[in-house]
């Protein structure tokens, strides 16, 4: 049995499809395993924002797992993982989630890392927010998730979107004490 960390990542069809690639690069660097699992709307998302194929972004991740494949690995308690990162989550997603409706194998697995009481995080893509999303969002924090949308920290003084997309990638995988070493932390400014 393999003692290498694993974590199960998520690509919803939320615009932002570039934190999700960039969760999966980021991991292969720390040498973390990851187990993706990609949405049909995912793959038209990455059509859209970026010039990778579907096809590109799995050979990036060490595991894939159709959408459809509720009896993959990851829908099970006993398949040991960090947890798993929906990059980004939906609101479509986030409600599946929050009412434990499991109609594919990124909410099934969503729900076994909650039962499981393991980490899950969901970058949430969506504004401005109703309050059916809100609520979604409280019902999944109550649960034990943490929402985590992608939020710009202008404090490390970005120079590219780049910066924004690893700094936001980094803080995420802080959540489950992986350091990227691409986080630039929080310090007062000399005098």
């Amino acid at each position: 049995m393999s003692s290498k960390k694993k974590l199960i990542v998520g690509i919803s069809g939320a615009s932002g499809a570039v934190f999700g690639i960039r969760m999966l690069e980021t991991l292969r660097e720390i040498g973390v395993e990851s187990h993706l699992i990609l949405s049909k709307a995912a793959e038209m998302t990455i059509g859209y924002e970026t010039d990778l194929s579907p096809k590109d972004v799995k050979a990036l991740a060490d595991v894939v797992y159709p959408i459809g494949d509720v009896g993959a690995p990851c829908s099970s308690g006993s398949f040991p993982t960090e947890g798993m990162v929906i990059a980004p989550c939906s609101m479509k997603s986030l409600a599946e989630i929050a009412t434990g409706v499991t109609s594919s194998l990124m909410s099934r697995a969503a729900d076994v890392v909650l039962k499981e009481r393991r980490r899950l995080v969901l970058m949430t893509r969506e504004t401005p927010l109703t309050n059916v999303h809100l609520r979604n969002m409280l019902t999944v924090s109550e649960m034990g998730g943490i929402i985590a949308p992608p939020v710009p920290a202008f404090y490390t003084k970005p120079e590219n979107l780049d910066d924004l997309v690893d700094h936001n990638v980094g803080r995420v995988l802080d959540l489950f004490g992986l350091d990227t070493g691409k986080v630039k932390r929080w310090r007062m400014p000399e005098e």
